[in-house]
């Protein structure tokens, strides 16, 4: 059975009055489509395949003149709807197995047939909040920048960032939001389970989860089929392979985002180039990494090593395949916190490599920065005036991740430490099955009686972003993800790392060892993967907690620390400010994705 278009599943169940707009749009698409097998399709010659662009229907130009003479029309009918609708912030346009999203204020995001010549990129953000979050953030940079933006995620996971959507949407930015059902169940996953920080503590349901990720490709293909404008460019998680393919049939350029920076990213590229893990005899023998502009040493464990021949070894090696396929990438980045690794990367590259970060720092407005990546679990006005009560620079803030999932007796001995430093600190603790345990531990002793007004403990989800920029903190306990990282380096406050797993390690390194603004917590050895502890992999406890003591000891580093500790402080400041500089007009990210967008445009003018 033919698939009718969107616009006509949305009209004909609620007005027979707009035929006549159906008719004309009807014949554009069968227009375009004779026109298309009369050519053969104008197929990209960086893309070449099959069915190139022809493949979008009536994606190819929509006719804009007819649809031009009803636009307001019909325009004024979808504002009715949406005022009539029971949902009053969204109006939602059912598409096979999608869900659109749009708010009925903002006419751009519900007219699918836009003559618009404008960019349109096809955003695929990975559904975990270290990958969402920057993902979020780029979609409205490119919209601030005159494109139109597509985001397809999954229901769960749009409803995390609708508020931030809306107001952006609100302030003239085209901004589309498609929600894809999630097979969650399909894939052996627990029922509505649709987002990393979701899962329960086990490798296997990691597999689970990449697996309904890839069962997502064909409802994909229907919907960009019928997608207008046509999409320009595709920007894809580097996690989410299924958009290679995708990229290939329909003849759009495929750009990779990274969630971490350069420097990981060429630390990979040289691990995989040198082969120097054949050379290494044990899992805690350090080596030194060729290719590096630096002289660094690490273990094999330090990077994300998976078992040969594990299903997540084969996960490992498509997404590095298709990753090279890419047409190049983006990062959350700037040049100036790792010039010799961002030039190096770029020359590996072959010149498509663009830091145009921090792309945080791109959305700086007060609700924004409090909403960023989930809803917050405490009220935030209360929790900047408990800043403000406090001393420049005097706070410590503490926050291992949204996927932390650090055993209870390891949890008790940071909260011990911190309750022994005499330091002020905000203490922001992932929800989850372990931390009960934490709670239970915390009401028996007293912990936050203990500790007083010195103390501030959140638990779930914190508006890091909000509390890393007030003037009381001074230091920033972070489990390094490249969010948090990034975070802090444009907070300019020096960092206490303690890396969990992944390119943790790597980004402690550049913190610690080659921007000089962090001190080390003491870890040698991952405590998770992905997402799952190690002693549930059955790899012991005992030796992998870190005492109370080392704890103390490295924040009176970071919060005191003498001269060197006033070095680190200032070292953090400049780069702070080097990274606000990087994303104003002139700034180097700036700069980079003036071109990346430039460069998008010539290919999309070549496929004209």
């Amino acid at each position: 059975m033919q698939t009718k278009p969107p616009c006509q599943l949305f009209l004909s169940s609620h007005c027979s009055r707009f035929q006549l707009l159906l008719i004309i749009i009807e014949y554009s698409v069968i227009g375009n489509r004779m026109e298309n097998e009369r050519t053969g399709g104008r197929t990209n010659k960086h893309f070449p395949t099959k069915h190139a662009r022809s493949c979008f229907g009536h994606a190819a130009g929509c006719r804009p003149l007819k649809v031009q003479s009803v636009r307001s029309e019909f325009h004024g009918f979808l504002d009715n709807m949406g005022r009539r609708s029971s949902r009053q912030s969204s109006l939602y346009m059912v598409y096979g197995s999608t869900t659109y999203t749009g708010h009925p204020s903002s006419r751009n995001r519900v007219s699918m047939a836009s003559p618009s010549r404008s960019l349109h990129f096809i955003l695929f953000p990975l559904m975990a909040p270290g990958h969402m979050i920057p993902m979020f953030d780029i979609a409205r940079l490119l919209a601030k920048h005159g494109a139109t933006v597509t985001l397809i995620t999954t229901h769960l996971n749009a409803a995390r960032f609708r508020s931030v959507i809306d107001r952006a949407v609100d302030t003239g930015l085209s901004i589309k939001v498609i929600e894809l059902e999630f097979p969650s169940t399909k894939a052996g996953l627990p029922e509505g389970c649709e987002n990393i920080d979701m899962l329960p503590t086990s490798v296997d349901m990691s597999v689970n989860f990449f697996a309904a990720i890839e069962m997502l490709v064909e409802p994909v293909e229907k919907l960009l089929e019928g997608l207008c404008p046509r999409p320009s460019c595709i920007i894809s998680d580097m996690c989410i392979t299924y958009t290679a393919e995708i990229s290939k049939k329909f003849g759009v350029p495929r750009v990779v985002f990274h969630g971490p920076g350069c420097f990981y990213l060429l630390c990979m590229r040289c691990l995989g180039t040198s082969k120097v893990l054949e050379t290494v005899s044990s899992d805690s023998e350090y080596f030194v990494l060729p290719g590096l502009p630096d002289r660094l040493e690490f273990t094999r464990l330090q990077f994300p090593v998976v078992s040969p021949g594990s299903e997540m070894e084969k996960i490992f090696n498509r997404r590095k395949e298709t990753n090279l396929e890419s047409y190049g990438e983006i990062v959350n980045s700037f040049e100036e916190l790792e010039p010799a690794y961002a030039a190096e990367y770029k020359r590996a590259r072959g010149g498509k490599a663009w830091c145009i970060g921090p792309v945080s720092m791109y959305n700086m407005g007060r609700l924004d920065i409090a909403e960023r990546g989930n809803k917050v679990a405490i009220d935030t006005e209360a929790c900047i005036e408990w800043l403000d009560l406090k001393e420049p620079g005097s706070v410590l803030y503490a926050c291992l991740g949204s996927l932390c999932n650090l055993s209870s007796p390891q949890l008790q001995e940071l909260a011990m430490a911190l309750e022994g430093s005499g330091r002020p600190f905000v203490w922001a603790v992932r929800q989850n099955e372990r931390s009960s345990e934490l709670w239970e531990w915390m009401e028996q002793l007293g912990f936050e009686r203990r500790v007083g007004d010195r103390g501030l403990v959140i638990r779930g989800w914190a508006p890091q972003v909000l509390i890393l920029s007030h003037r009381s903190v001074g230091g920033f306990l972070t489990h390094c993800g490249w969010n948090s990282t990034i975070e802090g380096i444009c907070a300019g406050v020096p960092m206490l790392t303690w890396p969990l797993f992944f390119d943790q390690f790597c980004n402690e390194k550049l913190v610690v060892e080659v921007v000089g603004t962090g001190v080390k917590i003491g870890v040698e050895a991952p405590r998770m993967i992905w997402g799952a502890t190690m002693e549930d992999e059955g790899g012991g406890s005992g030796r992998r907690v870190v005492e109370r003591g080392y704890i103390e000891e490295a924040i009176e580093k970071v919060m005191g620390g003498g001269e060197e500790g006033e070095e680190r402080r200032r070292r953090a400041k400049e780069m702070g400010e080097k990274a606000k500089r990087a994303v104003e007009e002139g700034g180097s990210s700036y700069l980079n994705l003036t071109l990346f967008i430039q460069e998008i445009e010539q290919l999309d003018m070549q496929s004209d």
